[in-house]
């Protein structure tokens, strides 16, 4: 049995294939192109046959219907979309509401904490940064918010008079002195990126201040820009709202 997952994000849409050897076929485009060209060149990229389809979306219910008859009929199967549960999976949701809580979000604590079995701070940097704590019972003791590094440099851009549009730029170690800008620009992405690594080192020393010594899981479209500035060597996992999906499907509940 084949199984498509989609990853479907504000700015990206990202896709693999799960069946006996894993995860595999993976791939992504962008919002923009979608956007631009509609859904059906989602549809030139993405596998035919498969059984079944299972989808992570925070793009809306709009956008999620729309997913739904192109990509079900694109593949002949019913497409299934994951919610967000009070607890499942090992793990307890520590949001008062938790159906409020972004799926996405929820889907990336459950492919972290199968892969860690332990405290974590699961990091999804991209057009929002997200930063959740989960201890060492599966308890998610809560999360961030703030935004990622090219939202902040774009919001920047539009309240003021003065700073010109910034393109995001690799990142670099934290203790490197190129942290400080010598020009607006530069000034304005350093900026961006050590605001999002900074946010992260706090909420690990937090975490370490109240004697949990977390596994540092990163993900999303900005992680390499923020993989080398951070204080604890962190796990890389680019795939991971995929690996969460795959395990709920695997271990389903």
């Amino acid at each position: 049995m084949s199984v498509l997952l989609l990853d479907v994000g504000n700015s990206r849409i990202k896709w693999g294939v799960l069946d006996d050897s894993g995860v595999r076929r993976t791939g992504h485009i962008s919002q923009a192109r979608i956007r631009d060209k509609g859904l059906q060149v989602l549809t030139t990229k993405i596998p035919r046959r498969v059984d079944d389809v299972f989808v992570s979306n925070v793009a809306g219910t709009t956008f999620a219907t729309r997913l739904s008859g192109v990509v079900g009929a694109h593949c002949g199967c019913d497409v299934r979309f994951a919610r967000t549960d009070r607890q499942g999976w090992g793990l307890i949701n520590g949001y008062t509401q938790p159906r409020r809580m972004g799926v996405d979000r929820w889907v990336a604590m459950i492919g972290a904490w199968a892969e860690i079995q332990g405290a974590c701070l699961v990091v999804d940097a991209g057009t929002a940064t997200t930063i959740d704590a989960i201890d060492a019972q599966g308890k998610h003791l809560g999360g961030q918010i703030i935004p990622g590094v090219a939202t902040m440099a774009t919001a920047l851009t539009a309240a003021t008079s003065d700073i010109p549009a910034v393109r995001p730029a690799p990142g670099r170690s934290g203790a490197d002195l190129g942290m400080f800008g010598r020009n607006t620009a530069s000034a304005v992405r350093e900026g961006a990126q050590n605001a999002v690594a900074g946010a992260v080192d706090r909420a690990i020393r937090t975490l370490q201040s109240n004697a949990c010594e977390p596994a540092v899981v990163l993900t999303g479209g900005d992680a390499s820009r923020i993989l080398n500035a951070l204080c604890e060597a962190p796990l890389h996992r680019p795939h991971l709202v995929l690996q969460g999906l795959a395990h709920m499907l695997e271990y389903a509940q």
